[in-house]
This record gives structure tokens, C-alpha cells and sequence, in this order.
């Protein structure tokens, strides 16, 4: 039998759209063993939505072994379409459970962008692109261990593809130059939290587009922020959204969240996460 434990992420944090992620300690686990016949059990988050051959892990399992003669277990505790990476951990997972030689380039095939399933594989903050003359591209970049990520969930789902539809096919010459300065401050304030500068959040090729869909997203932004966050933005295409703050912030910076929560009457969860520097594990 073989696991494989991979961590969920969070991507574009704020500025990055598409090519930044960082992995946060929050997982799931898929177990695989050879069989006569097909089978499949889940636990925690999502269990029982597919337990079938419409599984992904399973889909992703069949395609490696090139057969369906397994038994599959799944345990997740990373929520289901609410921009943590939920789907590209798990492809991670299955894929390396199944034995494939590249578990990565197997999951951005299947999530469609390279960055979440590099930082499930790689663990820690990367930059990762896909399609490009040299295919699947991920690179580790330098995390500061005093950030921390408040992690706030609403039961509210928001798929990917809904997110992505609201964005244009183009943006302005000088939104895209904007998002460009705000990245490189946010790679140099993410490896050095002394360096960094609130702006480094800021985004205007995703998010503003977005906030319609979720109405009480910009305030809870902005309530993370005055809680004591250094920064706070969308977790990758919602509807989780994400404080960045230091160790010593995190706890205010999560009460603030909780109470935004329970005085806004939207029901959801708050987290503290440490960022997983380890990436797929198996066994």
C-alpha cells in the first residue's frame, strides 16, 4: 500500500495572480492499494460527494495505473471549492499514491495552472508556470518563519470556474505594470516580514473583479487588516480569504476575523496556519 499526505495552498496572495502560492498546513491523505476490483472510501472534508468513479483521486489513480484495480481511501481536511487548493492537493496525492514519476505536471494538467499543485508538491512559497516553452515550471522562494496565515472559511462555496468567469479578457497597460510593482515588494516583504510594505497586497487584475460575488469579502479584507494583519487578500478564487500577519499579530488578527464573522452573521471558520515547508510526504 502506499499514502501520500499533501498540504493545501493558497494562491495569487493578492498580487500574484496565477503564478504565486504558498502551502499551508492543512491536508489531505490518500492511501492506495492493487485489487481485484475498484473501490473507494472518503473521510473529513468532501467525503461521500463522489465515492465512485467520478472521484478525482481516483479518476487521476486510473490514469496513472492505467487500470481501475485498486482500492482508494481518501481523508481530507482541506474545504472543497473555497480557494485552498483543494483540488490540485488531491491530484498530487493520487497521482504519487499511484506511483507516477511526476506527480506535479500530472496535477496542473488537471487544474488547469501550475502554481497550487507546486506548492502542495514543493511546500513553502513558489512561483510556477505552465505552458510555457519549457512546460511545467516551479521554483521555492524564500518564507519568512514569522508570517503566519489567518485563515478564514466561509461555509459559503465559490467554484473556480464561477471566479474565473467574472474576469475581462483584457486589462489596462497600467493595471498590469501596478500588479507587477506590487508582486516584487510582496516576494521581497514575504522573505523578510521587516521589509514588508501594505501595498505588496494590493491587486487589480483579480480581485476587484471578484467582490461582487462575495459580498462581504472587501470588508472582511478590510477587518483582517485592522485587526492587526500586515496584509490580506483573496485565497486564490475565494471564498476563503486570507490575513497575512506575524506571529505575535496572528491571535488578535483571528479574534478580529471571528468577530466579523459572527456580528456579519456569516457562517465559516477562522484558522491560524503555519505554512507547510515539507510538501508531498509518502510512505
Amino acid at each position: 500500500m502506499m499514502l501520500a499526505r499533501v498540504p493545501s495552498s493558497s494562491a495569487n496572495l493578492g498580487p500574484g495572480f496565477d503564478s504565486l502560492a504558498v502551502a499551508l498546513a492543512l491536508y489531505v491523505e490518500v492511501s492506495l492499494e492493487l485489487a481485484d476490483s475498484f473501490s473507494i472510501t472518503s473521510e473529513g472534508e468532501g467525503a461521500g460527494l463522489f465515492d465512485d468513479e467520478r472521484h478525482l483521486g481516483a479518476v487521476v489513480a486510473a490514469d496513472v495505473l492505467g487500470h481501475w484495480n485498486f482500492v482508494m481511501h481518501v481523508n481530507s481536511a482541506i474545504p472543497v471549492s473555497r480557494g485552498l487548493g483543494s483540488s490540485a492537493a488531491l491530484a498530487v496525492a493520487a497521482a504519487a499514491a499511484a506511483g507516477a514519476a511526476d506527480p506535479l505536471a500530472i496535477a496542473t494538467g488537471v487544474d488547469g495552472h501550475a502554481e497550487n499543485a507546486a506548492a502542495s508538491m514543493l511546500g513553502g512559497l513558489v512561483t510556477a508556470s505552465a505552458g510555457g516553452r519549457h512546460g511545467v515550471v516551479a521554483r521555492s522562494l524564500a518564507l519568512d518563519e514569522a508570517w503566519r496565515f489567518v485563515v478564514v472559511v466561509p461555509d459559503q462555496q465559490l467554484a473556480t470556474a464561477d471566479a474565473r468567469r467574472v474576469l475581462p479578457a483584457q486589462v489596462p497597460f497600467a493595471d498590469a505594470v501596478s500588479n507587477l510593482n506590487a508582486m516584487g515588494l510582496l516576494v521581497a516583504g514575504l522573505a523578510d516580514h521587516r521589509a514588508f510594505v501594505p501595498s505588496a497586497m494590493d491587486d487589480v487584475l483579480h480581485q476587484p473583479y471578484r467582490m461582487a460575488l462575495l459580498p462581504f469579502a472587501g470588508p472582511l479584507l478590510a477587518a483582517l487588516r485592522e485587526g492587526g494583519a500586515s496584509g490580506s487578500c483573496w485565497s486564490g478564487a475565494g471564498s476563503t480569504m486570507l490575513g497575512l500577519a506575524t506571529f505575535d499579530a496572528a491571535p488578535a488578527v483571528a479574534a478580529a476575523a471571528r468577530a466579523f464573522l459572527d456580528e456579519g452573521g456569516v457562517a465559516g471558520s477562522v484558522h491560524v496556519l503555519e505554512a507547510d515547508r515539507v510538501g508531498l510526504t509518502t510512505s
